[in-house]
């Protein structure tokens, strides 16, 4: 497996749980992940939620993207370290990807509308069949 795979499976399973922390508490919450490419794993959200200055205060992060497939189906778990995006084109991409943003207020311009990526990490899948076995990280 490499980095173009778990693209495409982050892609194509958009439901993820990205963990923060807050002091010593971990914090762990449902997102709908925007889009992943060649240059990371980008999220979209609002400053209105707590998490955003989560990682603001700590930048490291593990999300885990799952794959329901008979009884048990396939994970993966990618970790790295969040950059925050001041992009006027990632935010009209964001716009037109999720118009429903505009109903929240957010525009464009708003500082409300926060973008982040997991520009490198390393990332791995889990199956029952790999449940035993080491690891394979993949660094990107």
């Amino acid at each position: 497996m490499n980095i173009n795979y778990c693209i495409k499976f982050t892609n194509e399973n958009p439901v993820c749980y990205l963990a923060t922390a807050e002091g010593d508490q971990p914090r762990v919450r449902a997102l709908g992940f925007w889009f992943a490419d060649e240059t990371g794993f980008y999220f979209q959200t609002s400053s209105f939620k707590e998490f955003p200055l989560q990682l603001a205060k700590n930048p490291k992060t593990e999300v885990c993207f799952y794959k329901h497939e008979g009884m048990i189906g396939t994970m993966l778990r990618i970790a790295g370290e969040v950059e925050f995006l001041h992009d006027r084109k990632l935010s009209e991409k964001v716009l037109k990807d999720r118009p429903f943003l505009k109903s929240f207020g957010l525009t464009i311009d708003s500082d409300q509308l926060v973008i982040f990526r997991i520009p490198h990490g390393q990332a791995h899948f889990w199956t029952m069949e790999t449940n035993l076995k080491s690891k394979e990280y993949i660094t990107f």
